[in-house]
């Protein structure tokens, strides 16, 4: 069980035991992300495995958990009381029953976010997130921003994280639709923070990181499609510029509007020089990709010995 914190004294202890009634097997364990508070000695005292770790950010704890702890499953939530434990088995059961390798709490689709959030513009956030992911990686999350994920060994021996902050949760879900992950969503009740608790995330600079790793994933896991984007764009520029000086010389043998008409031509080689880019590119991430796959394979079958031994 894997609890990131920063600065949640008021709830962590009520967060372990939960978790630790609900998992009665598993091991709890709190990163303390630089906490003013009493959250590590609060979670220590509740049974909890502490660690710190020193670089701001969610992402880093995130990362620095896969790197720490080895284990056959893995749940995460925040240490704010908004996920409730109950839930945990239902994120556990799919990847125990071989029928996922990751599994998403769903905190949208029931209502419960809308009903208890008090934020406006994270609905909108939530909303306009999830929208752009599932056009531009064909995938139809529910819910997209949620922290309560669990997910396999191998799920995690793969993942490579990138995001150092709040992003995490959209590099999480767009790295599993991209890698084709078998996803499962499971519909959770959200509750809001309790009075004296207060959200760590902004929601003006937090959402436009989100939507700069949206878009820089973008690119780096679909180049043909981002830069053949530009490449339209760039295309349609020169056209318009350049139609008219073409239409002109047609009529009249002249080209009198001779900047007009090297700007036409240097964006449409722009645009010509973008297509090109994400041709080259393309291939290099199905290369990628490719070697991605193989060492999957290798870890599902690593995984299948570990247990059968």
């Amino acid at each position: 069980m894997l609890l990131p914190c920063y600065n949640e004294a008021l709830t962590i202890g009520k967060v372990i035991d939960d978790f630790a009634r609900e998992l009665p097997g598993a091991t709890i364990y709190v990163y303390d992300n630089n906490s003013s508070d009493d959250t590590s000695a609060i979670a220590r005292e509740h049974g909890a495995v502490v660690r710190f770790e020193p670089r701001q950010g969610k992402g880093n704890v995130v990362r620095q958990m896969l790197r720490d702890i080895d284990a056959d499953y893995y749940i995460m939530a925040d240490g704010d009381d908004t996920y409730p434990a109950e839930f945990a088995p239902a994120l556990l059961a799919p990847l125990m029953a071989d029928e996922a390798d990751t599994v998403v709490g769903d905190r949208l689709s029931n209502g419960t976010y809308g009903e208890e959030n008090k934020r406006a513009f994270h609905g909108f956030g939530n909303d306009l997130v999830r929208w752009l992911i599932n056009r531009l990686y064909g995938y139809q999350y529910t819910d997209i921003m949620t922290g309560y994920r669990s997910f396999s060994r191998v799920f995690a021996e793969t993942l490579p994280v990138l995001s150092p902050g709040f992003q995490i949760e959209t590099e999480l879900s767009i790295h599993a639709a991209d890698k084709r992950w078998r996803i499962q969503q499971v519909p959770i009740e959200y509750r809001d923070r309790p009075e004296g608790s207060v959200s760590k995330l902004n929601t003006f600079s937090d959402g436009l990181k989100v939507l700069g790793m949206i878009f820089s994933l973008f690119k780096d896991y679909k180049p043909l499609p981002f830069f053949s984007l530009l490449a339209a764009f760039f295309f349609a520029v020169g056209l318009v510029l350049g139609i008219p000086v073409i239409l002109e010389f047609v009529e009249t043998g002249l080209v009198e509007r001779l900047p007009t008409a090297v700007a036409a031509v240097a964006f449409c080689g722009l645009g010509a020089l973008l297509l090109v880019c994400g041709l080259i590119l393309d291939t290099v991430v199905k290369g990628h990709r490719r070697d991605w796959e193989l060492r999957v394979t290798e870890a599902y079958r690593r995984e299948r010995g570990r247990r059968e031994g």
